[in-house]
């Protein structure tokens, strides 16, 4: 179980460096300037790479994580409260990531309107979740 519970650790940090990152690009392409096609070109590429391997890294911390909960059984029974509220974040966090495809998509299409700045509050998001769901499995508060 230790070996499972490390994996699942390792694939939810790559997969939130995605989504820390994603966002931070998103801000960088609301900055670019209409005339700068070059430059937004670099960062629709790097943005579809990105998402592409997120997507690839959300996958097994995903299945992991079902494994823990569903085969050895972490979080079931009573007084579990804890894994209820953080099943929530992952489904949160899962809407979110399917979000940012479709803004990526949004930006590939060159139909995005939003600001900058929106955007810089959008990436507050998973930093937000996974604070709530670290403090959810560690202190257990319910």
């Amino acid at each position: 179980m230790l070996w499972i519970k490390a994996l699942h650790i390792v694939f939810i940090a790559s997969w939130f460096a995605g989504l820390f990152y994603l966002p931070r690009i998103f801000v960088n392409l609301a900055m670019v300037a209409p005339d700068s096609t070059a430059e937004r070109a670099r960062l629709l590429l790097m943005a579809r790479k990105l998402y592409k391997f997120m997507t690839i890294l959300a996958v097994p911390a995903l299945a992991l994580g079902l494994w823990l909960w569903l085969v050895y059984g972490i979080g079931r029974g009573p007084g579990q409260g804890w894994m209820h509220a953080k099943l929530l974040i992952v489904l949160l966090l899962i809407g979110y990531h399917h979000g940012c495809g479709l803004i990526l998509r949004k930006f590939e299409a060159g139909r995005m309107e939003r600001s900058h700045v929106w955007f810089r509050w959008f990436n507050e998001a998973p930093v937000l979740m996974m604070l709530a769901a670290v403090i959810l499995v560690v202190v257990k508060p319910f």
